[in-house]
């Protein structure tokens, strides 16, 4: 299931969820944060509250004590939904009858990662859930063993967001009118590139975080990065959420879906340096309330086709707009980033120029599979010796 961020994925995950524990099986949603996995649970925990649904959270930090008690109730039945982080896919955590799998965030999931998960259960229904749209053609290809469910529109409500290209020389204008936001009770964003000062001029964590402190005196301002142990990031997350910060400066760790509606500004510094994909995915963490928001891309380059791609956000709210502007650019390899889907080789096509090709070769491939799961047969040894050899090297499971 694919939809830009804020679109209602989660909702309809939770709908999933209930529909299985009515046909008596037990669901596990997993997701890359604590935080997260905190705020899905408060979130079920309220839409479903008269349903019955035994709910639990299954996460790194917690004691041996309380994670004993919880895999024993997965593995007797008592639990019904468990939403965690990466340490649902344990080897100890065993279910009683799983039925229902769920991704969040599924870019954040290795393929191996994902599969350790389904195994838990006899062929469990399997759902992942993605906030950065993937054009037709390119999504094909990725999840080809996937059906596809697309989220279109946005909950009624929501506005634009206001999005601007900023030189540095109009930083200080930009400055004044984050604390007129915050003055109006409102939080901000920071992120920048990376987390320590280096020579290049990108810009860091640690010098946005100097610079607002020296420039707004009066609002109280948190830092968060990678480097960071876990539970300091869930520290300073949560002091966010709980509004005792009004400015947090980050790396892209915030990326991914922590909801704070009372955000309503993001100013990302050295914008250059992302790519467009994971702008919009950064500018998503605001709007999400009922106030106008805004997002100030701060970008000093000269490159004409660097300044072209940051236009593209400024013109359009439309994660799958962006995506495909995004694919255009940049290509299909660099735009799914290789972590993902192994080297999308493409010998003699590029996907963006050919996509009903790959739409009658992804039928062909799905009706040969469904007549011939095995694919044996004389007819298919030079596909089989293809697959083999294409795949060896690649870390991919093959069935």
């Amino acid at each position: 299931m694919q939809g830009d961020v804020g679109s209602g994925k989660t909702v309809t995950a939770f709908f999933a969820v209930y529909l299985s524990f009515c046909n008596r099986y037990q669901s596990a949603m997993m997701v890359p944060t604590e935080i997260l996995a905190r705020q899905h649970m408060e979130s079920f925990t309220e839409l479903f509250k008269h349903t019955g649904v035994k709910t639990e959270l299954l996460l790194g930090s917690q004691n041996a004590k309380t994670k004993k008690n919880i895999k024993a109730k997965l593995a007797s039945g008592e639990i019904d939904f468990i939403i965690g982080t990466h340490a649902i896919i344990q080897e100890s955590v065993k279910f009683n009858n799983l039925g229902l799998v769920i991704t969040d965030e599924q870019h954040r999931f290795g393929v191996n990662q994902r599969a350790l998960l389904s195994s838990k259960g006899k062929k469990p229904d399997v759902l992942v859930m993605s906030a950065t749209p993937i054009p037709r053609t390119l999504s094909l290809i990725v999840y080809g063993d996937l059906d596809i469910s697309t989220i279109k529109e946005l909950p009624p409500g929501r506005k634009k967001i206001d999005t601007y290209l900023l030189k540095r020389d109009k930083y200080d204008q930009m400055l004044r009118f984050v604390e007129k936001q915050v003055n109006s009770g409102r939080q901000v964003y920071f992120v920048a590139p990376s987390i320590f000062e280096s020579e290049n001029e990108m810009e860091s964590v640690e010098k946005v975080y100097a610079h607002l402190s020296e420039s707004l005196v009066d609002c109280s301002i948190g830092a968060v990065h990678g480097r960071q142990k876990n539970e300091e990031k869930e520290k300073i997350f949560s002091q966010f959420l709980e509004r005792k910060l009004d400015i947090l400066v980050s790396t892209t760790v915030i990326e991914v879906g922590i909801n704070v509606p009372n955000a309503t500004v993001m100013v990302i510094e050295s914008a250059d340096r992302f790519g467009l994909s994971q702008l919009h995915q950064l500018r998503g963490r605001v709007g999400r309330g009922s106030d106008q928001s805004y997002c100030f891309l701060v970008s000093d380059t000269n490159n004409q086709s660097t300044l072209k791609r940051l236009r593209t956000l400024t013109l359009s709210n439309d994660g799958f707009y962006i995506a495909n502007e995004d694919l255009k650019l940049r290509g299909p390899g660099e735009f799914l980033g290789t972590k993902q889907h192994g080297e999308l080789d493409f010998k003699f096509i590029n996907p963006y120029n050919y996509g009903k090709m790959i739409e009658i070769v992804k039928e062909e491939a799905d009706t040969i599979i469904m007549e011939n799961p095995r694919i044996d047969g004389e007819d298919f040894i030079a596909l089989n010796n293809s697959i083999i050899a294409f795949y060896k090297h690649k870390k991919i499971i093959l069935n």
